[in-house]
């Protein structure tokens, strides 16, 4: 009996969604709709990234029934979680079906899976060819809700939802890396040290957690912040080196070219991603605005035009607090670091003419932090 070709295209592709131009969140919420139906106990997905240079945790996406989830804006050294470093060990999931063998565990993310009801955790390392990048978790408020038939559907969820990640991740380094190649072409004829890349992004993170409740910015955000923060400068590459590494005060004429890096920036990025097919990647406009916006001054005093207060994206107020800050307490070949306390001193002065005050005021509640930053990238001069 042959088919009526009016039912060629009957189905709908139950995962059409994952198609569409979504932030990993969105997805992420889409597939643990569907896991729902067959598996109404997996009451939490989640994803933590892994940070290599500096061996922490660090909460990512996830999707929570009720969007109650007990970890967000929260980082942690894997070490202070060994049985989380077992599974890296292992190369191999965790299933713990009854999470009270944790019980007198000291860890926070521990503590508060168990306020919020948590029995049971499956647990998936995430690598990227090879390299272990992260962990996603299963939650339910079920103890031993996972049978050997549950476990053999959410590995295949699992890797779809690990291929998604990576597939985010993989876009964004590509992104990052090219931008971060062009500004490196600029590193070697800029006066900035080796390190200021690493510390404005961590500078950037701590302000951009400190932000996250009162400004709405999600860890997703957070994460995009902090890659993109360190590329504010791309522009530079555009500026003569007469102006460029000019000792001395610029005169006016100088200043309006080097006023002009904003917007170079904001065409290098543009350019970049139309040529590597990136501009369907999600929170790019994190990186435009850093770009483009960074040096505008939240009294309009600023440029390149001349924005005012909550005019100014969050992302370059953070990143702009972040470079101010790094610019002063490093050293240049025209002038010595300046010590914590006088540099937190003017940026008190630059909040709310120059600076975002809540953006200075974040970093300046965590003077213990931005020492372990700046211990932890260290320029190789001051070793």
């Amino acid at each position: 009996m042959s088919q009526p070709k009016e039912d060629l295209f009957t189905h709908q592709d139950t995962l059409a969604r994952l198609h569409e131009d979504l932030p990993l969140s969105d997805k992420l919420s889409f597939i643990h709709q569907i896991i729902l139906q067959d598996c109404p106990f997996i009451n939490r997905l989640a994803i933590a990234l892994y940070d290599e240079q500096t061996d922490i945790l660090k909460t990512y996406a996830h999707s929570t029934e009720g969007d109650d989830n007990p970890v967000v804006t929260y980082e942690a050294p894997l070490d202070a979680a060994p049985s989380l470093r077992e599974i890296i060990e292992q190369r191999r999931p965790r299933l713990v079906q009854d999470l009270d063998i944790f019980a007198q565990g000291t860890n926070v993310h521990t503590k508060r899976i168990a306020a919020k009801g948590y029995k049971a955790s499956y647990t998936m390392p995430l690598y990227q060819s090879g390299a272990f990048v992260g962990f996603l978790f299963f939650n339910s408020f079920e103890s031993h809700p996972f049978t050997s038939a549950v476990l053999r559907q959410i590995d295949i969820y699992g890797h779809l939802i690990a291929l998604m990640v990576i597939n985010e991740l993989a876009a964004i380094r590509t992104l990052v890396a090219a931008v971060q190649a062009t500004r490196s072409m600029t590193h070697y004829r800029d006066i900035e040290t080796g390190k200021h890349i690493d510390r404005t992004a961590h500078y950037a993170r701590l302000i951009a957690r400190e932000l996250a409740a009162d400004y709405n910015i999600s860890d997703e955000q957070i994460e995009h912040i902090f890659l993109f923060s360190p590329l504010h400068d791309v522009g530079k590459i555009g500026i003569p080196d007469s102006i460029l590494r000019k000792p001395g005060k610029l005169n006016d004429e100088e200043f309006d070219i080097m006023k002009t890096h904003p917007g170079k920036g904001r065409e290098i990025i543009d350019a970049i991603l139309e040529d590597f097919s990136l501009y369907a990647l999600n929170y790019v406009n994190i990186m435009r605005n850093i770009a483009e916006y960074h040096h505008e001054a939240v009294d309009g005093s600023g440029y390149p035009k001349g924005l005012k207060g909550n005019e100014i994206p969050i992302e370059a107020r953070i990143s702009a607090v972040a470079d101010v800050f790094d610019a002063l307490t490093s050293r240049r070949a025209y002038k010595v670091p300046w010590s914590n306390e006088k540099a937190f001193a003017l940026l008190r002065e630059l909040s709310n003419t120059k600076l975002d005050r809540d953006c200075v005021d974040a970093l300046l509640r965590n003077p213990d932090k931005i020492l372990e930053i700046q211990q932890r990238f260290r320029d190789e001069e001051a070793v």
